[in-house]
């Protein structure tokens, strides 16, 4: 067996890195491969300003694609070793990834890697998710220390979270830059980016999600009737601070948490509005406990009887997120 996978490889892991989840679906990230090594940049054109002013969610989205393209390689029995921010002259190059054999391919590499097919964010409300005991000390071995620190919020924090969901809305509300890169983003039929109406709930199922981004609402039928407030479990992920090497480490954290509960059978929803402003992120901050910055969270629940799959929402296509390079000169 060749030690570098093929191109045929590399195309399909990226293709599936591709479906991570990021800001407004804005997929900020670039491949480039040299036959040897991977490499993974960011792409600062594709940079919500007013939304992700200081750049924190570029660098969590590209740190989820990272993970899962660490999860797509697994399932086709390779394991990768990354070099964070390799080139000092070069922010934007943020890893190179090279590659070794695996000695067995787990069916927990097998089911992750499908779980990138079937993860979707799903802002409806969510039943409480069964099994949980159990499933939390799964959780917590799949996240590693050194990229993030997981914590499961208690119900009882819950009144507060929502106040600083709200928090968030009002503070944004007038502020018209946001509101107009919201609104580009959301709701349009973009061929490639953004979140497509589809994706979008009505106001009424917003009433019932109490910890949300306030998005552009849609007309329709109410789905998921019977859950009249979301009973999701919060997870927060923080670094210990805001390094741009411990943010992409962060997003691949976030890739595992996703994939592994998507494998479980959970419905999934990140939450990064609360943690854009720094009044409701230091309310986050405070209920954690941790002298740590919170960067992500998440909902996980159950879907209950409607638990339908949406259509995908729409991705780049390979051609503009992988690029195959000369190898480098040798002396």
């Amino acid at each position: 067996m060749s030690d570098i996978p093929t191109g045929e490889v590399i195309e399909r892991a990226v293709r599936l890195a591709g479906r991570a989840p990021s800001l407004h679906n804005s997929q900020p990230w670039r491949w480039e491969f040299d036959g040897t090594t991977l490499r993974l940049f960011s792409v600062p054109a594709r940079l919500l300003p007013a939304t992700d002013t200081a750049g924190r969610q570029m660098l969590l989205s590209c740190g989820v694609a990272l993970g899962h393209l660490r999860a797509a390689l697994a399932a086709d029995g390779w394991r990768i070793r990354v070099a964070y921010f390799p080139n000092p002259t070069r922010r934007d190059h943020l890893a190179n990834v090279t590659f070794e054999p695996a000695a067995v391919i787990s069916d927990a590499d097998r089911d992750r890697a499908q779980a990138i097919e079937h993860r979707h964010t799903d802002r409806l409300p969510f039943e409480t998710p069964p099994g949980w005991a159990e499933f939390d000390t799964v959780l917590r071995t799949v996240v590693d220390p050194a990229d993030a620190t997981l914590t499961v919020l208690p119900d009882s924090t819950r009144p507060e979270l929502a106040r600083a969901s709200r928090l968030t809305a009002t503070l944004r509300r007038y502020d018209s830059s946001y509101q107009a890169e919201l609104h580009w983003w959301t709701g349009h039929s973009f061929v490639s980016a953004g979140i497509p109406a589809a994706a979008l709930i009505t106001a009424e199922e917003r009433e019932r999600v109490d910890i949300g981004r306030s998005l552009p609402t849609v007309v329709g039928s109410p789905r998921r009737p019977e859950l009249g407030v979301d009973r999701s479990r919060i997870l927060v992920l923080s670094t210990d601070r805001d390094t741009p090497e411990g943010l992409v480490r962060c997003g691949v954290a976030l890739s595992n948490v996703l994939l592994e509960s998507t494998a479980a059978g959970y419905a999934t929803c990140p939450l990064t509005h609360i943690t854009e402003v720094p009044r409701s992120r230091a309310i986050v901050r405070t209920l954690t406990g941790l002298d740590a910055q919170p960067q992500v969270m998440v909902r996980i629940g159950a879907a209950g009887p409607g638990g339908e799959n949406p259509a995908p929402t729409p991705r780049l296509p390979l051609a503009e997120i992988l690029r195959t390079v000369p190898p480098p000169a040798r002396w």
